[in-house]
């Protein structure tokens, strides 16, 4: 009994942020956020736990150096700003320590859809999840932040018109985690409608988005694309994309099911 408890606290230890001085250490925590995956049916997986099928580089935007790998790093060492790979293939995707590389699309394209989705920032990083490749769910290390702006992680980020911030919508409270603490975003989202004709009767709009279980986010219609959209234009049906070249960030538990 003695030997199975002592196995179970060193599991327990690698599966947590282990602080060793100023060296480099695992996050791979066993939190699952509120995880409908694991309990409700329909939903299917982005990542497949082995290579990026099924996702490649946003044209125009050069070479793709995320990796998938088995665990992250957070690399106290670089001042808590870096992130890296322990091994490859493995279920998380990472955009690499210095987080300046091609957005991340899928081939997969959506319409009304439920996302579940969990990431990972080091301290001062930034990264977004993008309905539709153009409406941003904003990730942020906005830890500490008393009144949360449309730029903080939970926000859907504003557009830009003008060279001016316009719309947006900032979280309901800031829900963030400390910086190399995994986080999650459960979003419901109905795609912009369209007539016969092609014309637009009916903007996007997220229903509501959770950011690690709590409500952040609800009725927040969509004029146009956010900031930093994909180059392309608002349809029925559009891919995901996930931010790679404004810092480091890794992902991992991206799920989805339609929406009826």
């Amino acid at each position: 009994m003695r030997q199975v408890l002592i196995v179970f606290l060193v599991l327990a230890t690698i599966s947590s942020i282990v602080w060793s001085g100023t060296s480099a250490v695992e996050v791979d925590s066993a939190f699952q956020g509120d995880a409908p995956y694991l309990v409700s049916e329909g939903w299917a997986p982005l990542l497949n736990g082995k290579d990026l099928s099924g996702w490649h580089a946003q044209d125009g935007m050069g070479t793709n150096t995320w990796a998938t790998t088995k665990a992250v790093i957070f690399d106290i060492a670089k001042n808590a700003k870096a992130l890296s790979a322990l091994a490859a293939p493995g279920d998380r995707i990472i955009n690499g320590p210095a987080g300046k590389t091609a957005n991340l699309v899928t081939d997969w394209k959506h319409g009304d859809v439920e996302l579940y989705v969990e990431f990972l920032v080091p301290r001062g990083s930034n990264s977004g999840v993008y309905l539709q490749g153009l409406y941003e769910i904003q990730v942020l290390d906005s830890w500490g932040v008393d009144k949360p702006q449309t730029s903080d992680c939970g926000a859907i980020y504003h557009r830009w018109i003008n060279e001016k911030p316009v719309d947006g919508s900032a979280p309901r409270v800031n829900a963030s985690r400390p910086p190399g603490q995994w986080q999650s975003f459960h979003a419901w989202f109905r795609a912009p409608k369209f007539d016969a004709s092609g014309k637009k009767i009916a903007n996007a709009r997220f229903e509501k988005v959770l950011h690690n279980g709590i409500l952040v986010q609800q009725n927040v219609e969509l004029q146009g694309g956010t900031r930093a959209h994909m180059p392309i234009a608002e349809a029925a049906l559009n891919p995901l994309m996930l931010q790679g070249d404004h810092g480091p960030v890794a992902f991992r538990n991206i799920y989805y099911r339609p929406l009826p």
